[in-house]
């Protein structure tokens, strides 16, 4: 048994691999070519923008340095090559190297993506199990603010939540501090849209699981409503959840363009969004690579976790 689990687990690892491949050559290729088409010159973006008043010579000069008078699919090759080693290139704004750059504004996203995913199930979990035990009403009323949930767009719940917590009850600071009460309105404006969809699914495992014949069989043995929840059914419930985690963490990822913005928190989101602007196209491939393998690595530990709360996982 020892030799087939070993193969299985060598045969997931490298459609692992070969899928994280797959995923940022397909992310480098769509930026390269994507960035491209929006309206300027590259050139005049390295040498700061429209409003330098570069010289003919000047952009000449740069075109020839940075490789841009060469064939579009020189370009492109290039860079592939280039990124393959590991050099993602120098801000074109910034005159930083990449790596470097993201090394330094990685860790706040990231941090703030996974405490937001924490505190989205959390949320899912609890209203989960609020609906369960509660009755049909209470499912009802779970089912309506899940919906409104998943629905609610990041700027206008952050916008909601600066003026009641920070303008009208001032327990919060509107904007970030570096502190944890500076954490909190991101974190929440990020999770309650995720822990809606989330909510949803869990939900729905959750009432399906409790019509099994293993839940009645609980229940005949005399276990609590709690108990049965907690020891039986949470653990299916959350299948479908965990499968979604990957998923969830890119939304909280995307999330943070928007949540880094309103509330002037340095990042990837902000990073990015800076970049496009200034039309810098190492370090918006750079953020799109580094966010996209953070997605993959998610999504593998988010699998592990199915397997691991599922024995049925192991033997597939």
């Amino acid at each position: 048994m020892r030799p087939r689990h070993g193969r299985r687990a060598g045969r997931w690892l490298v459609g692992r691999l070969l899928g994280a491949v797959f995923v940022l050559w397909a992310v480098a290729t769509l930026i390269f070519f994507a960035i491209r088409l929006v309206p300027g010159d590259p050139a005049e973006a390295i040498l700061g923008g429209p409003g330098s008043q570069a010289s003919a010579e000047a952009l000449d000069t740069v075109r020839r340095q940075y490789g841009l008078d060469q064939p579009l699919l020189v370009q492109y090759l290039a860079q592939l090559a280039r990124l393959a080693t590991g050099d993602l290139g120098t801000s074109y704004s910034l005159r930083t190297d990449v790596g470097r750059l993201l090394l330094d504004q990685l860790p706040g996203t990231i941090g703030l993506a996974l405490l937001a995913l924490v505190v989205a199930w959390a949320l899912a979990i609890v209203t989960a199990w609020w609906a369960t035990l509660s009755g049909r009403v209470a499912s009802a009323v779970s089912s309506g603010l899940e919906v409104v949930a998943s629905a609610v767009p990041h700027f206008w719940l952050a916008s909601l939540l600066i003026l009641v917590f920070s303008t009208e009850l001032g327990l919060l600071p509107p904007v970030s501090t570096g502190t944890p009460a500076g954490l909190v309105l991101p974190v929440v404006t990020l999770a309650i849209p995720v822990a809606g969809f989330l909510g949803q699914v869990t939900r729905d495992s959750l009432l399906d699981a409790a019509a099994t014949p293993f839940a009645l069989s609980a229940r005949a043995r005399g276990e609590s409503p709690s108990g049965l929840f907690t020891r039986h059914l949470l653990r299916h419930a959350a299948l479908p959840g965990l499968a979604l985690s990957g998923w969830a963490f890119g939304s909280l990822l995307s999330g943070a363009v928007v949540v880094e913005s309103v509330f002037a928190r340095p990042g990837l989101g902000r990073t990015l969004l800076g970049a496009v602007t200034l039309r810098d196209i190492p370090l918006v491939t750079g953020v799109a690579l580094v966010s996209a393998l953070a997605y993959v690595l998610v999504v593998a530990l988010g699998d592990l976790s199915e397997r691991a709360v599922d024995p049925r996982g192991r033997a597939t």
